[in-house]
């Protein structure tokens, strides 16, 4: 393989060694396994050999150095060999594959040409939007995501009017060749993402089945954090003679920088940072959203608060951009709502807090962030706000950047209130030294005797003239909503949670203990297939031939209806409510049921 490479990119192997990249493991007959390491003098993806139109995408976004598993994983890639990367989340995977595949993809085919397999639909939307963003000089390019949840009307038009690169979860894709509505004949590429995730979540069949049906010349990447027996197994059938990639990131964050998380639901976000807004004693802010209308539609709710907050993405032209960060910089404006690419190289010494409104899906992109806070000597704070789905991400930034972020309590009505009033007070202390207050003394003095009336009510009533109409106190509120941790619950913590929960409907789904099925690939399947948190979850009673799973009573009809579609361990689920629907005990068919009284059913145990 590393003949290979060289003469794919002729010194490019040599130039990886001599800068500390490469690292030769082992040789062998079947393959060349490289290790890969930081390094302080990187290559630039002009020098990776790929196509004009993508290189001008990467220089719009900002990016111009390739992470090393980018650097090690496109020339072999690019050179038409398969890849087996032992890679992190957050290490730049994406990109690894996403780049050389839009190099080398033919627009004029209608049928798919590249096929990517992600564990949830998350990182299939993810890498999805991560396909559009590297093709935006790709004209003519067509990628569509496949997920449970999602109509399949989008999907079969798509499919029908032709895609060049399909990304989705191993259930859908399995759907739609079962219905014969997606035809993988062209393709030439396969990845598969995050390769043992999906194997832990009972997918290992769906993979298999899916590689069965495509050509035996197709170019495979494979990626995945560990490298279990099966997934060697999957390499050694679909990708023998892979080169081997592993990643050693060194990547460290700013060691001046307090870094916090704070575990939420998605909806209660824009809550939970106007109080974090509230108590914090920030400088400058710089708040980090995904999507360039995500930083608009949050400024613009932040300034309906009250907060001196403005927005910067890529669509803001130069020279607004520059005028925000300006008034940033001498405090007329506090906060800056801000996507990456718009924030690239930003040095504001005011900036005191740094807040991922949206967790960023790699961990060099966390690294760049926080790094807008706490520079030249100075301490900072980054804030993560992090989602019941998003647990991996911030395990995979602690994990890569070798700390621990510390879990922060939501400031509460009271915290908020405090500090509202301690506000108040100092705004009280500062306006005894106006010089102007000799003249409102007479003026309240002249009222007081007027009007007689108390001197501690004219204050009062001028304290609520300068709120403007605005409520000096928070209202009390119910708190945003803690989803659970990822360990399972105690039983003694469950039983005293019982009388809280929201009322539990019993379904059942159509694997077993014959399936070999396990309570995790249950609940992984259907949380990703459902978007169902752990809290929505009850008993789940595993039978020989089906299982019986407590869900929310109250699921919309849509949800069940992508649910009933899902496949666990490569069997089609079908679940449905278990309204008396299993076989009746024998002793109850004997007795007819008595007028006006449903039959009696024995209960799972």
């Amino acid at each position: 393989m590393r003949d290979d490479a060289q003469r794919a990119c002729p010194g490019l192997v040599e130039g990886l060694q001599r800068l500390g990249l490469l690292h030769a493991e082992h040789a062998s007959a079947s393959h060349y396994s490289w290790s890969v390491t930081e390094t302080s003098e990187p290559l630039r993806f002009d020098d990776l050999g790929l196509d004009p139109k993508v290189l001008k995408a990467l220089k719009e976004v900002g990016y111009e150095s390739p992470s090393p598993i980018q650097a090690a994983a496109i020339p072999p890639l690019l050179d038409g060999l398969s890849v087996v990367g032992l890679a992190q989340t957050g290490t730049g995977k994406t990109a690894a594959f996403a780049l050389p595949i839009l190099s080398r993809i033919d627009l004029s085919a209608k049928l798919p040409q590249a096929l990517v397999l992600a564990p949830t639909r998350e990182l299939a939307l993810q890498v999805s939007e991560a396909f559009e963003r590297y093709a935006a000089h790709v004209k003519g390019l067509h990628v569509l995501p496949v997920y449970g949840g999602q109509g399949y009307g989008v999907q079969l038009s798509a499919l029908r009017r032709g895609v060049h690169v399909v990304v989705g979860t191993p259930g859908r894709v399995m759907d739609h060749l079962e219905k014969g509505t997606l035809d993988l004949s062209e393709l030439r590429f396969v990845v598969l993402d995050e390769a043992d995730e999906m194997l832990n979540m009972g997918f290992a069949e769906d993979v298999e089945q899916i590689l069965a049906g495509t050509p035996e010349d197709k170019q495979v990447a494979l990626f995945s954090a560990t490298m279990p027996a099966q997934i060697k197994r999957i390499v050694k059938q679909h990708a023998p003679g892979a080169t081997e990639i592993k990643v050693k990131a060194t990547s460290t964050t700013a060691a001046n920088v307090e870094q916090r998380y704070l575990k939420v639901a998605h909806a209660q976000k824009l809550d939970a940072l106007t109080r974090i807004l509230e108590v914090e004693n920030f400088d400058g802010l710089i708040v980090f959203v995904r999507t360039k209308h995500a930083t608009e539609e949050l400024a613009e709710r932040l300034r309906a608060r009250g907060f001196s907050a403005a927005a910067i993405n890529g669509d803001v032209v130069q020279q607004q951009r520059e005028r925000t960060v300006e008034q940033l910089r001498q405090g007329k404006l506090d906060i800056l709502v801000a996507t990456d690419v718009a924030a690239r190289g930003l040095d504001v010494p005011r900036i005191s807090h740094v807040v991922n409104h949206d967790i960023p899906t790699d961990t060099e992109s966390y690294v760049h962030r926080i790094g807008r806070t706490g520079r030249a000597g100075r301490s900072g704070v980054a804030i993560s706000f992090v989602t019941p789905r998003e647990n991996h991400l911030l395990r995979a930034i602690e994990k890569t950047n070798r700390t621990t972020l510390a879990e922060m309590r939501l400031p509460t009505v009271e915290d908020v209130n405090a500090f509202r009033i301690e506000k108040f007070t100092d705004a009280i202390t500062q306006a005894l030294g106006d010089a102007q207050l000799g003249v409102f003394k007479e003026l309240v003095a002249a009222y007081e005797q007027e009007r007689d009336v108390p001197a501690l009510d004219i204050a009062a009533a001028i304290a609520v003239l300068a709120q403007d109409g605005e409520p000096l106190l928070l209202e009390d509120m119910p708190e945003p909503v803690r989803r659970s941790p990822d360990r399972p619950a105690r039983a003694n913590e469950r039983r005293a949670e019982r009388g809280n929960r929201k009322p539990m409907a019993q379904y059942r789904i159509e694997v077993g203990k014959r399936h070999r099925v396990e309570p995790r690939q249950i609940v992984g399947a259907l949380a990703n297939e459902g978007g169902l948190s752990r809290e929505d979850f009850g008993r789940i009673d595993i039978k020989p031939g089906f299982s019986l799973v407590e869900l929310p009573a109250d699921l919309p009809a849509e949800t069940v209806a992508a649910l009933a579609d899902t496949r666990i361990s490569g069997v089609l689920i079908n679940l449905k409510p278990d309204r008396f629907e299993r076989p009746v005990p024998r002793r109850a068919k004997q007795e007819a049921p008595k007028a006006g009284k449903k039959p009696r059913h024995k209960k799972a145990r």
